[in-house]
């Protein structure tokens, strides 16, 4: 039995996965092999049905007429030749064929008789979405190893530039800002005698519409109404700047006594946050002129979300093991220079590094559609069990006057992963270890109470919730509310 294949199964459709019960029609089987071409690769699984359930298909079928078909289809539809990889496997006693594709090194990849233009696809979430003109540019820049920071901006003078504030912060950290420094940084270019800055330059200097962030201070756990919102604009550096001191105006400070001395902190650990804050400008997609970085301050978290998805090349898995790749490759240099990039790959584990030592949840990364969203949790405490309680219970009255002044329940992303998990019975101990999350026993009401109150998750037999034994199961109820929320997204 193939346990991982089964493991990604259950997790359901996504960006590199698609489930199809039976072999799907020539036009469909080329979109998703093109999709996944122009993206981060893929396997599409025949015998799941789109509920994850199990089929299998037929295991008197000729494997190999089935894979000649396939190849035949992907050759007269798709150009450039696209070669994916076929096998069977059996799970739950029940074959499955699968195709897998890897990204291609020819982009972009496309259906022959739409065109390039037209017959561009991408995976976006669990779809295929027909690409605009601008991500078939980018596919192409993809292709010859640029990226968009690095272009040249021939409607704007160089000459008409204020660097100042690009300038300080080179002063600030003992170094030079002068024009060879500019060119090295693909900052400026020359092109027939003149001098042309770069989008990377203009993104720095906040001079693109796009290049601003909008911040919001929530009441409870919802987007219903805010207590405070500020957007801000101007150089990337002073929004840093900016963006860090909103987000402290809104969290809790305590005193924590280290052998003599006391030390105040915030909630969340401030680098931690810092670090997200900052990816989130360096990878964020700047492409999109519609689109801008946000970061909401609710009562059980922080939440920043940064257009675009990760890079093509890369996918979630990626990114947790590790994995850089920048999307704005000029853009980064800079960030690395001043010193606010300490080594390529590691921005990652430090935040998970940083939450874990001051004792709090483990931050949720996720991948929703075309942008990353990023869920720092507040679990405030100065080191009390009381205090940490308090705050437990404001949660849960916030999440019980949504359900009385709504039709729907809304679920934190975490409660909904919950629910997906418990689809079989488990053990407390194995949802929080699931979630991540480090002390148990502080944090238990937060993620499994609520649910059992909400009657969407239920406990076992036997009913002694001390029993070792007890388990929590996802409720007719809660199934419902799962399957109604399919994108796992309707939380904010």
């Amino acid at each position: 039995m193939d346990s991982r294949l089964q493991d990604k199964i259950r997790a359901g459709e996504s960006k590199v996965l698609e489930f199809k019960e039976i072999l799907p029609q020539g036009d469909k089987i080329a979109k998703t092999v093109v999709a996944f071409s122009n993206t981060s690769g893929g396997q599409l699984i025949i015998g799941v049905g789109d509920d994850r359930t199990i089929k299998g298909i037929d295991p008197d079928v000729d494997i190999f007429a089935l894979q000649d078909r396939v190849v035949s289809i992907i050759y007269d539809l798709c150009y450039p030749n696209i070669l994916p990889e076929f096998y069977t496997t059996n799970v739950d006693g029940k074959l499955l064929f699968v195709i897998e594709v890897y990204r291609g090194n020819l982009l972009p990849y496309y259906l022959k008789k739409e065109g390039r233009n037209h017959g561009t696809y991408v995976r976006i979430g669990s779809s295929n979405r027909k690409a605009d003109v601008e991500t078939v540019i980018d596919l192409e820049r993809q292709r010859i190893n640029r990226s968009f920071d690095e272009e040249i901006c021939f409607d704007t003078s160089f000459e008409s530039l204020d660097l100042t504030p690009l300038q300080k912060r080179f002063e600030a950290r003992g170094k030079t800002l002068d024009m060879e420094k500019l060119k090295s940084l693909k900052l400026v270019q020359e092109e027939h005698g003149r001098l042309y800055p770069s989008q990377a330059l203009l993104i720095l200097l906040g001079i693109r519409e796009n290049a601003t962030v909008k911040c919001a201070r929530f009441k409870g756990t919802t987007m219903g109404s805010f207590i405070d919102k500020k957007e801000y604009s101007g150089d990337l550096f002073s929004q840093l700047d900016q963006v860090e001191m909103f987000i402290k105006n809104h969290l809790h400070l305590a005193g924590v006594i280290k052998g003599l001395q006391r030390e105040d902190r915030y909630e969340i650990p401030m680098e931690a946050i810092r670090e997200v804050i900052l990816n989130a400008y360096v990878h964020r997609d700047y492409i999109n002129l519609g689109r801008d970085i946000k970061v909401g301050i609710y009562d059980d978290i922080v939440n920043i979300v940064s257009p675009g998805g990760f890079p093509s090349s890369i996918t979630i898995d990626d990114v947790l093991a590790g994995r850089s790749e920048a999307r704005n490759k000029a853009i980064a240099r800079v960030f690395k220079e001043l010193d606010y990039i300490e080594q390529w790959g590691s921005g990652i584990k430090r935040i998970f590094s940083w939450c874990e030592a001051a004792g709090g949840v483990k931050p949720l990364i996720t991948e929703k559609g075309d942008f990353v969203d990023v869920e720092l949790y507040r679990e405030y405490t100065d080191g009390s069990e009381s205090v940490q309680e308090s705050v437990q219970e404001s949660v849960q009255e916030s999440v019980q006057e949504s359900v009385q002044e709504s039709e729907g329940i809304y679920l934190r992303k975490r409660q909904i992963d919950i629910l997906y998990f418990c689809l079989k019975p488990r053990k407390s101990k194995e949802i929080l270890d699931y979630l991540g999350v480090i002390n148990h026993s502080k944090n238990r009401k937060l993620h499994i109470t609520e649910l059992v109150q909400l009657g969407l998750l239920a406990r076992t037999i036997p009913e002694n919730p001390n029993d070792r034994n007890q388990k929590y199961i996802t409720t007719k109820t809660g199934k419902l509310y799962i399957e109604e929320n399919d994108n796992r997204g309707k939380t904010r």
